[in-house]
């Protein structure tokens, strides 16, 4: 049933639910908001392994792209992240008949648990275990791509760790390694 603003009510029962969710820890904290969260923005290397097989050699190009992330902090040990990337992607394929290649968009989502280990002075060194997707979204540049490559996705564990050296209060240089290891054969997703 909808209202006279047009709106029903099973989405006022939908919306007020996330509401609630959202501003709950906002009224809950004592603290300003800034010391249990962090933003961060990440400049990545993208290097894959290549591999040779049924008479195809295969080399993806090394990239760099970027990771823009939330890290929510329980207490000083445990926190959960969410994080975006983007990187672009050359598949080199040689073949008996000739080369091929296959650009992509690479799109990473992912959601993982950080450990803090202890600090020492500036240092801040931690670890990472999570989940996620790679999503492989082929550019069809006329002479970067096949034409027909489909869109693909994976399902993927993250892992890595890293430290974090604080510059001045707030601010911190991250150097991390995060790994993904694909889970599953590849879905082949239509446009």
């Amino acid at each position: 049933m909808k209202n006279e603003l047009g709106i029903s009510s099973a989405t006022v029962l939908a919306v007020l639910p996330l509401l609630w969710l959202i501003s709950s820890p906002a009224c809950a904290q004592e603290t300003p908001a800034w010391k249990h969260g962090e933003v961060s923005i990440q400049g990545t290397g993208f290097f894959t392994k290549d591999s040779r097989g049924n008479g195809i050699s295969q080399h993806s190009t090394d990239t760099g792209g970027l990771i823009v992330g939330y890290r929510y902090h329980f207490d000083r040990w445990l926190a959960a992240e969410a994080n975006y990337g983007y990187d672009r992607n050359t598949q080199q394929n040689f073949t008996s008949s000739g080369p091929f290649n296959v650009q992509a968009n690479v799109h990473q989502a992912t959601a993982a648990l950080v450990v803090t280990l202890p600090r020492k002075h500036r240092v801040n060194p931690y670890a990472v275990a999570g989940a996620g997707a790679l999503v492989f979204n082929p550019t069809n540049n006329p002479r970067q791509s096949v034409p027909g490559a489909l869109l693909q996705g994976k399902a993927a564990f993250v892992y890595g760790g890293g430290v974090d050296f604080t510059v001045v209060r707030h601010v911190a240089i991250r150097a991390e390694y995060r790994g993904f290891d694909t889970v599953g054969r590849t879905s082949n997703w239509p446009h």
